[in-house]
């Protein structure tokens, strides 16, 4: 009842608006109000619900289908729903919608995702240069679960050899002390063609020192002075600084963050990246 409620006093904001401008004092109570943003809906709504931070709108039409919608009244999309739909709620960061359907009485929740167009140029790679599908991953080397991640993936290229490759996209997080001289590092190391020996030297780390770091570049048998010339340059610097950025741009706060073709992983088992690649794969009307 209160979300029609309020469906409705949405609906009649630019009636208000002609009535009495964009904002207004009620001198009984001393209420103020201003409208932030108004829309009109290009369709007949029966249902709404809006994400918890506000960034996303879903309109649950009279044509049987949820649209989708930015704060801004930006259609992001729309889906078909069952006849009989009546109701609809979302979880608090937009990742689960839920669906009632009068009809049937029958309750539904439908996992919800945007694909995101993240740019993997100039970054390290794994697989056919040429694959179809291209699993990218954010990640943090001093993160215990970004580490968990590699086995997963390793056995996603030995078993899709002709059909995956992996870009590696650097998060270093604020709450880890190393990451971001790691990813620097690594970095650097891609220079010198070795960013995959020294991916998985960083990911074995297991007491991280301020020179451990420098010792594992040492190790894998990297030109030390050249390192150091990378690893402080502000070119190096400014790739990090892309990477970070494009996480934002993406939406991404956490890792390992994953993606299969545009398309965020939410699953992170084995038989649910497998089932996305050939997911993936079926869309471009390849076989496997």
């Amino acid at each position: 009842m209160l979300k029609h409620l309020l469906l409705c006093v949405l609906l009649l904001i630019p009636i208000s608006l002609h009535a009495q401008g964009p904002s207004a004092l009620l001198t009984d109570n001393d209420l103020n109000w201003t409208v932030l943003t108004t829309w009109t809906l290009p369709v007949k709504p029966l249902d709404f619900t809006q994400s918890l931070d506000n960034k996303l709108v879903f309109v649950l039409g009279a044509d049987q289908k949820v649209h989708i919608f930015a704060a801004n009244g930006k259609k992001l999309g729309e889906m078909p729903v069952d006849p009989g739909t009546s109701a609809i709620d979302i979880a608090p960061r937009g990742e689960l919608l839920f669906l009632m359907n009068e009809e049937t009485n029958v309750y539904t929740a439908i996992d919800i995702s945007f694909n995101k167009k993240i740019d993997i140029s100039g970054a390290p790679m794994l697989g056919k240069e040429d694959a179809p599908i291209t699993l990218i991953v954010f990640s943090d080397f001093e993160c215990p679960h970004c580490g968990k991640v590699k086995p997963l993936l390793d056995h996603l290229l030995a078993t899709n050899k002709e059909t995956l490759r992996i870009a590696f996209k650097h998060l270093p997080l604020r709450m880890n002390s190393y990451a971001e001289s790691a990813a620097l590092a690594a970095i650097a190391a891609h220079n010198q063609g070795k960013f995959w020996q020294m991916h998985d030297a960083l990911f074995g780390i297991t007491n991280w020192t301020p020179t451990v770091i420098e010792e594992t570049a040492m190790v894998i048998g990297l030109d030390m002075d050249q390192f150091k010339i990378d690893r402080d340059s502000m070119e190096t610097r400014m790739r990090l600084a892309k990477d970070v950025n494009d996480a934002q741009m993406a939406d991404i706060s956490a890792t390992p963050s994953l993606f299969i073709n545009s398309r965020p992983v939410r699953d992170r088992s084995l038989p649910a990246l497998q089932r996305m690649i050939d997911e993936a794969l079926a869309a471009k009307g390849g076989a496997q």
